[in-house]
């Protein structure tokens, strides 16, 4: 069962079809939403959620704002059913982690980019050993926020809202797979604030220092006000560097003196979104198989918490102006 058909609800029922499920049903409030669902996924689809739970559905897809995601992930587990959701800010996440203990269930925080092709190539490069040991790294991610989705006003839209702002949610998603490529985070500082004026009442830049476990010690500059859209990652190297753009992988080597790109074959894409839905697919897919025991789960709820403990301490250190120890 898909909780939430909005525009994310949609592209995981696109992608559990892509993958040749057929026994999806979905739960929504909004008339207008489901009657869309209905018409373009041929899918039945429910206005009451206790009404939806009686289909007795092996899993949740939560892909609702993040504001309830934990209330129906909680909801899962009281009824055992498996649940995979989408980024959460919520304090009531280590609550949840605790509901959790002992259950035998998967229990799946998304971690989208761990699935990118170009994302797993950083991944090979840092492990072959071939550039030695990372040393240090800046990473930008910035879109304009009206550009998220140009249908819908921001005022309306959980991301200009201050609970749940776009910063929030794309620190937890951005640091879910940083810490999975550079290590667990040690120690933070941030500077955040509004800075543009922009019609909503959130920060919306977030300029950050992070040091990794693994000692590597580098930027991280978070926005929402950037007119061109950017994921750009650099890490510097013993023996070389490794600069990666959204698609794409340009590697220097110190030892050969020149560079070698790698691009991502992928395929599966969507009107109004410049991110391509392949590695939501293979997200979607990795959590099935966790269901049906065929893999364990790669990304943890406890995993999930933390991100969000090191986006308190990141607000904190802002707020106090000091540095911190996550």
């Amino acid at each position: 069962m898909v909780v939430g058909l909005g525009s994310m609800g949609k592209r995981r029922v696109r992608n559990l079809q892509h993958l040749g499920y057929k026994n999806i049903i979905g739960f929504e409030p909004r008339e207008e939403r489901r009657k869309e669902v209905e018409a373009e996924y041929k899918i039945k689809t429910f206005g009451d959620f206790e009404s939806a739970l009686a289909e007795k559905p092996d899993a949740l897809i939560i892909s609702t704002p993040p504001d309830f995601h934990i209330q129906y992930a909680t909801d899962a587990v009281k009824h055992n059913i498996h649940f995979f959701m989408e980024v959460t800010v919520d304090e009531r996440i280590d609550d949840l982690v605790k509901l959790c203990k002992g259950k035998k269930i998967v229990a799946a925080p998304s971690s989208t980019f761990r699935f990118k092709q170009s994302i797993r190539k950083v991944k090979e490069l840092l492990g072959g050993g071939t550039l030695g040991k990372p040393i240090s790294f800046n990473y930008h991610m910035g879109q304009y926020l009206p550009d998220w989705h140009p249908w819908e006003n921001i005022k309306s839209f959980y991301v200009g809202k201050k609970k749940t702002g776009a910063c929030r949610e794309m620190f937890c998603f951005e640091t879910g797979w940083l810490t999975w490529l550079l290590g667990k985070v040690t120690d933070i500082s941030c500077m955040k604030g509004k800075f543009s004026n922009l019609e909503a009442d959130i920060d919306d830049v977030y300029a950050m220092i992070y040091k990794f476990d693994s000692k590597v010690v580098g930027t991280f500059l978070l926005d929402v006000v950037s007119r061109v859209p950017y994921r750009t990652l650099k890490i510097f190297c013993e023996e070389g560097v490794i600069i990666w753009e959204l698609d794409k992988v340009s590697v220097y080597s110190a030892k050969d003196k020149k560079w070698v790109e790698y691009s991502d074959s992928e395929k599966l894409g969507q009107k109004a979104y410049w991110i391509k839905d392949d590695m939501y697919v293979e997200e979607m897919r990795h959590f099935v198989a966790a269901v049906e025991g065929k893999e364990k789960y790669s990304y943890s709820l406890e995993e999930e918490r933390d991100n969000y403990l090191l986006l308190l301490k990141a607000e904190e250190s802002s707020d106090k102006g000091k540095h911190l120890k996550s």
